[in-house]
């Protein structure tokens, strides 16, 4: 038996007229973005269905979306495991940003955290300053993300979610990159690549810690 999709975990079967939440969309459009990594919908499919779910309104409007995708569990699946974590990585491709985003601490810092739009290109200089991004939380317009920057005496930190694939492209002198924690990459999840030019600096990329470290 193949293993199933993430799913829609408050979707009653039967369908509804309540009105559905901002978490109810998101799961939605887990299950489209799994579906269209495993090769289940089509580039053409996945987008049209994707603008069905930002326009859905109610979970009657949400349920034809996936109905082909996932099976509907009678009752409550409250306590239902829906596999990876990655149900928790938000991709929303239907507005994306045409510029880069450009971060600059020079004698200073740079901070993106918690709910923010993470564009399809970053661009980051840190001049004896430092970059502090926390993607555990953001939303991703692309399922690549490609970061480019220059380190000089000062340095980048990442943190990732759980699923995320990290390809380092990165030269240093005098410094570096350094990754660790992320775990194995999961299907629909988004890939970071990081290419520039540590010099006197340092890269820092983290994932949620394994389970086992955080015993006491």
């Amino acid at each position: 038996m193949s293993q199933s999709l993430p799913e829609p975990s408050r979707l009653p079967p039967s369908g509804g007229g309540l009105r559905a939440s901002d978490a109810d969309r998101d799961q939605v459009a887990t299950v489209l973005n799994t579906a269209y990594a495993e090769g289940r919908l089509s580039l053409e499919e996945h987008d049209e269905r994707l603008e069905q779910v930002l326009a859905a309104k109610t979970f009657n409007d949400l349920i034809p979306i996936t109905r082909d995708l996932v099976v509907a569990y009678p009752g409550s699946a409250a306590g239902h495991s829906s596999g990876p974590s990655t149900s928790q990585i938000r991709i929303e491709g239907s507005a994306p940003h045409g510029e880069p985003e450009r971060l600059v601490a020079i004698f200073g810092g740079a901070t993106r955290r918690g709910k923010w739009r993470v564009r399809r290109t970053i661009q980051s200089i840190a001049l004896f300053g430092g970059i502090d991004l926390d993607f555990r939380d953001a939303i991703f317009e692309d399922h690549l993300v490609e970061l480019s920057g220059f380190w000089c005496f000062g340095g980048l930190d990442i943190k990732l979610p759980a699923g995320m694939e990290v390809r380092d492209q990165t030269a240093g002198i005098f410094g570096g990159t350094d990754i660790a924690d992320l775990g194995e990459p999961q299907p629909g999840a988004p890939t970071l690549v990081i290419k520039g030019l540590a010099l006197f600096g340092g890269v820092n990329v983290r994932g949620p810690k394994p389970e086992k470290r955080k015993k006491r």
